[in-house]
Formats: C-alpha cells, sequence, structure tokens
C-alpha cells in the first residue's frame, strides 16, 4: 500500500512512501491484542489501594458483652467485621499488577492494531515539520487541513519535538508520541495515526 505524503497544508506534495506489508499487513492476531493492551492498562494502576483488617484497627479488645446468656451471637472485641467500624474481611492490599507478555507477542500485537489502521485507510503521513513556539492554535490549525477535526488523532513523530508535543497537550482528542514510544494501546485507542515521514521511515526501518 502506498499513501500520499502531505504538508501540514494538507496538500499533497507529490511524494510517496510506501508501507511495508510485514508490519500493515499481516494476518491479525486478536488475543495478542488482548493480552498487549491487558499488560498496558495493568501497568497504569497504582496498586495503592488499601483496606484496614481486624488486626489492624485501632479499637480496643476487651470483650464487649459476656459468652452465653445474652440470647444472641458470641461477640469476642468491637474490631469483627460483623460491627460498623470493625475490620474488613479479605480487604484490598497494595500489590503490582504487571504481569509477563513475551516481546514478540507485544510485536505481533502492534502490527496487528496497525494492519486494522491500514484495512481501514486510517493512516496519514505528514512531511516533517516543527513550531516556532508552543501553540495550540497551531495544531488545531493543523487538524483541520488534514480534516480530521472531529477525529481522536495521534501524532507519531521522529524525534522529540517540545513545541510539538506543547501544543497538543490542552487538546483531549489529540496525543504526540515518538515512534520509538509507539504501542498498541495508543494506536487502537486513536481514530487515525498520522506519522511523519522521517517517524514512518524508522519506524519501519526498526521494525
Amino acid at each position: 500500500m502506498e499513501l500520499e505524503v502531505l504538508n501540514i497544508n494538507g496538500q499533497k506534495t507529490g511524494t510517496t512512501v510506501k508501507l511495508n506489508e510485514e508490519i500493515f499487513s499481516i494476518n491479525p492476531n486478536d488475543h495478542a491484542i488482548y493480552l498487549d493492551v491487558k499488560q498496558y492498562l495493568a501497568n497504569q494502576r497504582q496498586g495503592t489501594h488499601k483496606a484496614k483488617e481486624r488486626s489492624e484497627v485501632s479499637y480496643s479488645t476487651r470483650k464487649i458483652k459476656r459468652q452465653k446468656g445474652t440470647g444472641g451471637a458470641r461477640a469476642g472485641d468491637i474490631k469483627s467485621p460483623v460491627f460498623i467500624g470493625g475490620g474488613r474481611v479479605f480487604g484490598p492490599r497494595p500489590r503490582d499488577y504487571d504481569f509477563k507478555v513475551n516481546k514478540k507477542v507485544k510485536e505481533l500485537a502492534r502490527k496487528s492494531a496497525l494492519t486494522y489502521k491500514a484495512k481501514d485507510n486510517s493512516i496519514v503521513v505528514v512531511e516533517d515539520f516543527s513550531f516556532d513556539v508552543p501553540k495550540t492554535k497551531q495544531f488545531v490549525s493543523l487538524k483541520n487541513n488534514l480534516k480530521l477535526d472531529d477525529k481522536k488523532m495521534l501524532l507519531v513523530v521522529n524525534e522529540p519535538n517540545k513545541n510539538v508535543y506543547l501544543s497538543s497537550r490542552n487538546l483531549p482528542d489529540s496525543k504526540v508520541l515518538i515512534y520509538s514510544e509507539l504501542n498498541t494501546y495508543e494506536i487502537l485507542n486513536a481514530d487515525v495515526l498520522v506519522f511523519t515521514k522521517n517517524a514512518l521511515e524508522n519506524f519501519q526501518g526498526k521494525n
């Protein structure tokens, strides 16, 4: 598949780039995508949740009533989970949600996600560009010129560009990533992938 390279005004430049079939035209593996996305989301969890159990609640340990003769159930102390303010049974504890996904599975998942985007014609290539100053208005203008103003856009650049990043930061439907940081979740979370020409060439060369 060949794509026209556009400039930041949305006009054709007369040059084309070819998408590598081994990356953008494979047989997609949905289970690999599931595992990779699941791991990505698991890594976003802080895992700092904590509830106090019976041994951690700060209450008296005295027996609150006699064992027999009250007509009710036995009660050892006020920290029992059956009482309001008592400890929680098997409450959450701090933990790490990360789990292992093999490198080849992650690569397969990323290529599968890119294949879906290519089939949906949701990949755009633009000339490399930069902004002189950080300005959200410039980034909005870029989206409008590419006719992506109503879509969630992921811009993949060749190298860190502070002005471009800061220009997009206030837009909830736009994100900027370096090609080496591209992952399955971000690919699927965007409606359209916009590669700069050099970023696409380096990404295809690296994979």
